[in-house]
């Protein structure tokens, strides 16, 4: 059976036409002209509230539905935003609390917003760049999770944004760019942590930092030295004075795990860490209590981002509170409302962050 439909919501059906409720009906109910209604439908121009509210009541009380491929050719758009995620192997990176609240923050608004949400996974040593799925007609525009400070990384997105199509950074900025970014203060996060660990007494203070291919692993660096410095106490630093108190990870449990046996030889040296994510601090409470050394107990530890496992931990994990699902949230929001001229085509925001205490950091005074 061949179908066709027409703009106007009539289908054709074995070449019969086939009449429904026409966008002209709709218009002479809500007393305006075809010309609003598909402006209302489509997205496109300005327009009073009460006209919009008008005829979308029409078209509810005639039960009218515009037909969204019809829609879509009429905008010239694919009605989709993007989501480029890392693609790792034999990572779930679904399961992980930074991609999975995102993501749900970005699904929410999307569907509030009335588009779809395509997923692209891509490997770091893919060749294609980002700029090939608008050539496509893929997306209309595009969330990037997990970028990293790479120059071939770099390219791509100055092409992206030479080409003018609409993308948002989520959690990453370049030193010296003006990308569209949605970020989380990360500095400050960073400060509150050392700066209650040294509240609790610690002096000591080690820290287990992620790559620094990511701009919030040189935040975090930052708020740890400005904590540090302020007691007036020599901060960690893998070509300094105080190399003991220096860690570096992936972000993962396994590489937290692995830190503990490193961070366990200057176990005398060390009566607190704090780490650049919850992952990392549980694997290395793991790691340190296989080796006989407890946190809260012979040990303070604060992680970062307030995931789910903090709560469950043993002992509970003191940690960072990272707006994540608002993050992606509002990325999709400012990115979709500036396709349609309802806000500024150019933000950068950075949204704040907040230190949750638990039982890891034990009871020091």
């Amino acid at each position: 059976m061949l179908q066709v439909w027409l703009e106007d919501g009539r289908t054709i059906i074995e070449g019969r036409v086939q009449v429904i409720v026409t966008r002209k009906e709709v218009a002479e109910l809500a007393g305006v002209s075809e010309a609003t209604v598909s402006r209302v439908f489509n997205g496109v121009g300005p327009m009073k509230e009460e006209t919009k509210q008008r005829v979308l009541e029409a078209a509810k009380t005639l039960n009218y539905h515009p037909n969204a491929i019809a829609q879509n050719f009429a905008r010239r758009r694919s009605g989709n935003l993007g989501v480029v995620l890392p693609y790792v192997p034999k990572v779930h990176l679904f399961s992980t609390y930074f991609f999975s609240e995102i993501l749900s923050g970005i699904g929410a608004k999307v569907k509030e917003m009335g588009y779809d949400l395509l997923l692209l996974l891509r490997s770091p040593d893919e060749e294609s760049d980002y700029i090939d799925m608008f050539r496509a007609q893929k997306v209309d525009a595009c969330i990037i999770l997990g970028a990293t400070d790479t120059p071939r990384e770099l390219e791509q997105l100055k092409a992206l944004e030479e080409g003018g199509h609409p993308f948002c950074l989520v959690n990453q900025h370049f030193e010296g760019e003006r990308f569209n970014e949605v970020d989380a203060d990360h500095q400050k996060g960073s400060y509150l942590a050392v700066r209650h660990l040294l509240d609790k007494g610690c002096r000591r203070i080690a820290f287990l930092n992620g790559s620094p291919q990511f701009s919030s692993s040189g935040d975090r660096l930052e708020g740890y030295r400005q904590a540090m410095r302020e007691a007036e106490l020599e901060p960690g630093d893998p070509g300094g004075s105080q190399p003991h108190l220096y860690y570096e990870g992936n972000y993962s449990r396994t590489s937290g795990y692995r830190a503990a046996a490193r961070l366990f030889e200057h176990r005398y040296e060390i009566d607190a860490v704090f780490a650049a994510n919850d992952r990392m601090a549980i694997g290395l409470m793991q790691g340190l209590r296989e080796l006989g050394w407890e946190a809260g107990r012979d040990f303070a530890v604060v992680g970062y981002d307030n995931s789910d496992a903090a709560r469950v931990t043993d002992p509970p994990l003191t940690s960072v509170a990272v707006p994540f699902y608002e993050m992606g949230s509002l990325a999709a929001e400012r990115l979709l409302s500036s396709l349609n001229g309802e806000a500024p085509a150019a933000f950068q925001t950075k949204l704040d962050t907040e230190l949750v205490v638990r039982q890891s950091c034990g009871k020091r005074s």
